[in-house]
Order: structure tokens, then sequence, then C-alpha cells
């Protein structure tokens, strides 16, 4: 029971992606919520752009990453899951492999770097999990338990570079396109890019009319910067308030080509920008959204004149601000 992500398939494409993708929809949909698609002219450029939140925030959990947790749990081999499950995770990710595992009746242990907040590891242990702590980064967490899951003979749960991840989180895309037919333009917060893969893969095949948009936080870029270079580089990171999105892509990510196949367009925020985008959305909605998902909107508000009188959707992707975003976000 090697656990070699590489070897899961022979080829590994988009258009492949995109099935799995209406497998995993069956397959989760008892154990996730189906979120609401929000009309929000409040921050539309004009009356007749129709601009929309997909709430991700409103998942149980907190976040899209319960989706990809369940599909990867649920396609466990009985022997796989009698052994117990392991993640690494700053927060969302391994909220839902916690809830999940959970759920499922077997055991889960989410390695976790000197980055996370108190507050989100007492939540993961909440639900169940176990934590372990490794290194300084998320990157340094999530070699440590794939490692550790190799030497114990476990299924490790990438947060990103796993296909039955990838598929569940792109779950979204088919629940998107039953609730609105027309989407012209869809953007999704990208950090390891399980979502806007996964999301990008369905939509390609369903609705090749929709314009994909990547949109990243200036200070953590390292798959666009990889994307541009063709293969998986470092990058330098600064501090942001997308802590969902940061830290570096494992060696031979699956996500690269992928979302090289998927993105159209791509957008870099600044962390003011970001900043301003959640302050906006609580403005207008009194939602308060975190800082991935203020990536998201803060993309579209900075280009929002290319796409009046279109429809555009922004994956609100999560809603669990660490205590030290909640304190910017509450700063005049």
């Amino acid at each position: 029971m090697g656990n070699h992500p590489q070897a899961s398939a022979p080829a590994f494409t988009s258009m492949a992606l995109a099935r799995m993708v209406e497998e995993a929809t069956q397959r989760i949909r008892p154990f996730v919520t189906q979120t609401p698609l929000q009309p929000v002219p409040e921050l539309a450029p004009s009356a007749e752009t129709g601009l929309f939140f997909k709430l991700e925030n409103l998942q149980q959990t907190g976040s899209f990453k319960l989706r990809g947790a369940t599909n990867k749990i649920l396609s466990l081999l009985a022997g796989q899951a009698a052994r117990g499950v392991t993640a690494a995770s700053n927060g969302n990710h391994g909220l839902g492999v916690a809830a999940a595992a959970r759920r499922a009746g077997i055991a889960a242990e989410v390695y976790v770097s000197a980055q996370v907040s108190p507050a989100k590891s007492r939540l993961i242990e909440e639900y169940g999990a176990r934590i372990r702590r490794a290194g300084n980064g998320p990157l340094d967490a999530e070699l440590a338990a794939r490692a550790a899951a190799e030497q114990q003979d476990k299924i490790f749960i990438s947060p990103y570079n796993d296909p039955e991840v990838m598929a569940g989180q792109g779950t979204i895309a088919p629940e998107l396109l039953r609730q609105l037919q027309v989407i012209d333009a869809l953007f999704v917060a990208v950090g390891g890019g399980g979502l806007i893969g996964g999301i990008g893969a369905y939509i390609k095949q369903a609705s090749p009319q929709t314009e994909i948009v990547g949109c990243w936080p200036e200070n953590s870029r390292v798959l666009y910067e990889s994307m541009q270079a063709g293969r998986i580089i470092d990058v330098p990171e600064e501090p942001t308030l997308s802590e969902s999105t940061a830290g570096g892509l494992e060696p031979g990510s699956k996500t690269l080509e992928i979302c090289r196949s998927v993105i159209d367009r791509s957008v870099m925020v600044s962390e003011d920008e970001i900043l301003d985008a959640m302050k906006q959305v609580r403005a207008a909605t009194g939602w308060l959204v975190e800082g991935a998902a203020g990536v998201a909107v803060a993309a579209f508000m900075k280009h929002a004149r290319d796409y009046a009188g279109r429809n555009v959707v922004a994956i609100i992707c999560g809603g669990n601000l660490s205590p030290a975003v909640r304190e910017r976000l509450d700063q005049i």
C-alpha cells in the first residue's frame, strides 16, 4: 500500500479530472452542504453586471476544504481507512480532514507548522484529530507529514496534490452551473491549485466559454511563478492576509499542469487591496470572509470594468479568520 500520489493514474489530464468531479459530486452529496450563490449588486460596477458570491464560508467547517477531504476519505479502501489518515494544514484543510474522518469513524493526524494560529489548531483538535507540529512553514509540515505517513503505511491527504482531493473541491463547479446557467467569468483564489484546478477542469468541459481567473496575493504566488517557469520553483514569500493560500508547492505537484491548462487570466493583488475587499464585503453584506476570499473579491474589483454587463462569480472560499487577521480587519 505505497503512498505515492504520482502513481495513482496513468494520464492525469483536465478531462480525466472533470470525470472525477462528476463521480465525486455523487459520492459526497449526502455529506456536504450545497452552498448558496448570492447576488451582490452592491459591489457590482453597474446595474447590468451580475456579480455573485459562491458562499463556501457557509460550508460545514467554514470552508470548501471539507469537499476534498470527504471525497478522499470516502474513496479509501477498507484497509486503508482502518489505519487512519495523515494530513498537513495550518487551518481549513486540517478542519476538513478531521471532520470527514470523524464522520467516517477513522483516526486522523494533522501536521501543523509554527505559523498555525492557536485558535485553528484547537479547532482541529475539537473535531477529533491529533495535532503534530513540524517546521516553520506549511511546506515543512507537508513534507514531514508525507514522510511520516509513508513510514507508517498510512494514506497522506494532501491539501492540493491529490486527484481525489482536487475532484472533491471541483464539486463546486457543477453546483454553480445548476445555480446560474451563464457564467462569463469565475474568480478563484489560488494557493496550491487544488480548488481552481478542480473547478477549472470541470468548467472547461461543461462551460468552455467561462473565463477562469486565478487570483493571487502579491506576497504569496509560488504557483503563478511556477506556471510561468514551467516547473515548480522556490519563490520567497512575505506574510499575507490570505493565510489559506500561503506556502510552497511540494515537488511533482499534479496541480501545476492542470492549472496551466485551465487558468485563462491571472491577477495579483496587494495586501491593502485584500483588506479593502474584506472591508467592502463586510460593509455591503455583513459577512466576515477570510483573506483568501478577499483575494478573489479584490481581483474582481481591480478589473471590474472589464466585466461590465456580464455574469461574474467570485468563490468565497472560507470564513475562518485567524485572530490576527480579524484584528487587522477591525482597525479603522
